[in-house]
């Protein structure tokens, strides 16, 4: 039996649950205070410079007193930390929303200590945030497609790889971007549907599909790409998208050049971000979608056809992976090399389990990825003594953390990964 609210918000509630939260929020504190405030002498001053490069400066650059700052973050997370102690109930409900701020503050200064007496350009920071993010947030909505319905979709990896090759083909030999991305499109729509038939005609090991097709898709393209892309390099030229400003929303200080002067992927994401929101939570079709990723023995019994749904799904996801492929070639790099996506099929799941199966979760995982996949770059730039691995692996490290229930146990849909038998009357 499901738990209902009630049963929910006791869960998120309980008094142990409120100290353990109290003692990281203290832990956070004192972090950075050891890690940062004590390594940073007094007198410094970081520079956030505040409009990316490549564009004219819209916004004055953000100067602080890096000891101060630090100090601060460390004083308002330890008094959070008291406050979720000492109060009987603390946050209660928000307490979530507590652990994000006083994860923000440790963030935060880490960038203060990062860039104490130096400058860092935060604007860049956070656009390459966002264009990192991009690949990850469209294939994490690939699989909140697929899982939505009950089918595991672990293939998002080699639907992407081969959806960036393919783009790379078309575009190159038709010089039309827009029919490169259609290659792509199509080509993640064909794979998906492959894996739909396993999966849901013949019931193979959900797994097991997405494995094959993994393996399939890595070897292909890597024999097209050194049989053919790398001799023949008028192939392997299709050209990117450009960026696009959008007329007065790119002029807004500060997050205009970030948000609203990007090319036509970034806008796309937030799109498909909007629409699949909407229509999973919104509308008749998306009702149905849920109930059969839910509780399928129950819609078949109320005449939804759960194997017609459950292609369907699997389709849209195989389309929006192979999207998502389209990024590397023809809005990244303009060229396709063996293994390019490098595992962020991969890191998409890890985003969608992040975001608890919702689209809007998902994106602000994929945001988290992305920043970390900067900061890395960043911090080399900077000389941070601070292998990049370790930050890379962070996300990694938070995805275990929501996993392990520290923030409320995810939601996936109950018969995700399990084969429908349709009764015989």
């Amino acid at each position: 039996m499901a738990p209902n609210s009630a049963t929910l918000d006791i869960q998120l509630t309980s008094p142990r649950r409120q100290r353990v939260m109290g003692v990281v929020f203290l832990l956070f504190a004192a972090a950075i205070w050891l890690l940062f405030s004590r390594n940073v002498p007094s007198g410094q001053t970081t520079t956030f410079v505040m409009t990316p490069g490549g564009f004219q400066s819209s916004f004055p650059d953000w100067k602080l007193p890096s000891l101060a700052t630090l100090n601060i973050l460390a004083f308002a997370s330890a008094f959070l930390g008291a406050f979720q102690l000492v109060r009987a109930r603390g946050f209660g409900r928000r307490t979530n929303q507590a652990l994000a701020l006083v994860v923000g503050f440790f963030i935060f200064g880490f960038l203060v200590w990062a860039a104490a007496g130096k400058s860092m350009n935060l604007a860049g920071l956070l656009n390459g945030t966002l264009s990192k993010a991009v690949p990850l947030t469209l294939g994490a909505l690939s699989g909140v497609l697929c899982e939505r319905a009950g089918v595991v979709n672990i293939a998002i990896e080699g639907m992407m790889l081969s959806g960036a090759m393919m783009g790379t083909i078309v575009g190159s030999l038709t010089h039309n971007l827009w029919l490169g991305l259609l290659g792509a499109v199509l080509t993640g729509m064909l794979l998906s549907w492959v894996h739909a038939v396993l999966s849901i005609k013949y019931k193979i090991n959900q797994i097991v599909s997405g494995t094959v097709i993994n393996i399939f898709s890595t070897g292909i393209t890597s024999y097209i790409s050194a049989k053919f892309l790398q001799e023949y390099q008028e192939l392997n030229n299709p050209g990117i998208f450009p960026p696009w400003e959008i007329p007065l929303l790119s002029k807004i200080p500060f997050i205009g050049h970030i948000v609203f002067a990007n090319n036509m992927f970034v806008y796309a994401m937030f799109i498909f971000l909007i629409v699949i929101h909407v229509a999973l939570f919104y509308t008749r079709w998306g009702l149905r979608l849920r109930s059969v990723g839910e509780h399928p023995k129950a819609a078949d019994t109320l005449g939804i056809n759960v194997f017609k749904t459950r292609y369907m799904a699997v389709l849209l996801g195989g389309m929006m992976a192979g999207f998502a492929g389209g990024y590397f070639t023809l809005g990244s790099v303009g060229r396709f090399d063996e293994v390019m996506t490098a595992g962020r099929g991969f890191i998409s799941l890890a985003a969608m389990i992040f975001g608890n199966w919702m689209p809007f979760g998902a994106f602000g995982a994929g945001l988290l990825f992305g920043f970390a996949d900067s900061l890395a770059s960043k911090s080399a730039i900077l000389g941070v003594q601070i292998p990049s691995q370790f930050m890379l692996m962070a996300p990694y490290v938070a995805t275990m953390i929501v996993l392990a229930g520290v923030v409320g146990r995810g939601q996936m849909p109950a018969a995700d990964g399990t084969p429908y038998e349709k009764e015989s009357v």
